[in-house]
């Protein structure tokens, strides 16, 4: 504000030289300096794209590390060959994800129990800021699968946990009227994911929906199995 009513002050200055001077005096006057670059600070706590999660305001911010550590898991091998084999999986996250984690968590449940393929095909049409994140990583660990931990059909694969975990919070400040101002948070989320080879399953939460037959036999033998207290 102070550098537009700077330069609002010379232009009233130079208005009377203008009328008088000649017209390549005139020119020099109206020609526009070059722009001065200046360094941004890349670094803002609330107005780069990393924010305050930059090595400026946090040196040791690793995020959480346990996470993937279950992708070293070596298993003993089977006993029996008639025993089914034990499907792979990979574990893959996204840390520091400038959005809030109670807004990540609806998509991280939508796309939970679905197969890869369905939903990379469902995100494309949710409209939050949140589900490119979660399509990404997606993406990433698909590749993870087929490339590390030889799974050979990338489509093959379907979500088995997909969760969110709360990260920096940094508080900023809002000025309001009459000198007031408001506290503002700007939240930041951890995204957790882990493919499963194979088909998903049918229902994904349990206990799977009874037909109204069922809940009907159901009822009939809670009414049946009831008992009276303090009777013979």
């Amino acid at each position: 504000m102070h550098k537009v009513i700077r330069q609002m002050a010379q232009l009233t200055l130079q208005t009377p030289l203008l009328a008088t001077a000649p017209a390549t005096s005139v020119a020099k006057l109206l020609a526009v300096p070059p722009a001065i670059t200046q360094n941004v600070d890349c670094c803002g706590v609330h107005t780069a794209s990393t924010g305050g999660l930059c090595a400026k305001w946090n040196k040791h911010n690793y995020g959480p590390r346990k996470w993937l550590e279950y992708n070293k898991t070596v298993h003993p091998p089977q006993e029996s060959q008639d025993e089914e084999p034990r499907k792979a999986y990979v574990c893959h996250m996204r840390t520091n994800i400038k959005y809030s984690p109670d807004k990540m968590w609806y998509i991280a449940a939508f796309v939970r129990g679905m197969s890869v393929d369905e939903a990379l095909k469902q995100l494309n049409f949710v409209l939050k800021k949140g589900a490119t994140d979660v399509r990404e990583t997606i993406l990433e660990a698909q590749q993870m699968a087929v490339e590390r931990h030889n799974v050979e059909y990338k489509s093959n694969l379907w979500i088995a946990e997909s969760f969110v975990g709360k990260g920096r919070v940094f508080k900023g400040m809002r000025r309001h009227a009459r000198g007031r101002f408001g506290r503002v948070e700007y939240k930041h989320c951890h995204y957790f994911l882990r493919l499963e080879e194979g088909e998903p399953p049918q229902h994904y939460y349990l206990p799977e929906p009874q037909t109204p037959q069922q809940q009907l036999e159901q009822w009939l033998e809670q009414m049946r199995s009831r008992k009276v207290i303090s009777s013979l």
